[in-house]
């Protein structure tokens, strides 16, 4: 999958009445960047009332996402691959960006790990972060048709 970081900016009403420009992170599922704009336009109409732009996207180098309902949060994770090399005898470490959807801290840890059960490779967590990330759009053939 290509995982592109798009940035949407719109004009949203605060809790104390006051209208504020933000600007929000999505992560989408696309083939290029005219792709992931368009599909983030698409994904983003029915929620926003009123002007919005996509201030920005990037190319999100992310391996793996593992998703869960309870979650609200997405934490993003670097994660070491340990493997041996075999000519020298010295361990290898390859790493990797996973991201998980929690609702904390330690739901995340058990997310990724729970998605990582059927790996053999050995592995090490070296750091998670909590995203800005609002919500996701992996591809889906059923919208694709439409």
């Amino acid at each position: 999958m290509n995982w592109f970081e798009c940035k949407i900016s719109y004009e949203k009403m605060m809790e104390n009445g006051v209208q504020k420009r933000i600007t929000e992170p999505y992560l989408v599922d696309a083939l290029s960047f005219t792709e992931a704009e368009a599909r983030i336009i698409e994904e983003m109409k029915p929620f926003i009332s009123g002007e919005f732009t996509v201030a920005d996207i990037k190319r999100a180098r992310i391996a793996e996402l593992f998703t869960n309902e309870n979650g609200d949060r997405y934490y993003r994770f670097k994660v070491m691959f340990i493997s041996l090399d075999e000519k020298s005898g010295t361990e290898k470490k390859t790493s990797a960006t996973m991201l998980a959807q929690a609702s904390d801290l330690k739901e995340a840890i058990a997310v990724l790990e729970e998605g990582m059960k059927g790996t053999m490779a050995d592995y090490t967590i070296a750091s998670v972060v909590e995203t800005m990330i609002m919500d996701i759009f992996p591809f889906s053939p059923e919208k694709a048709e439409k």
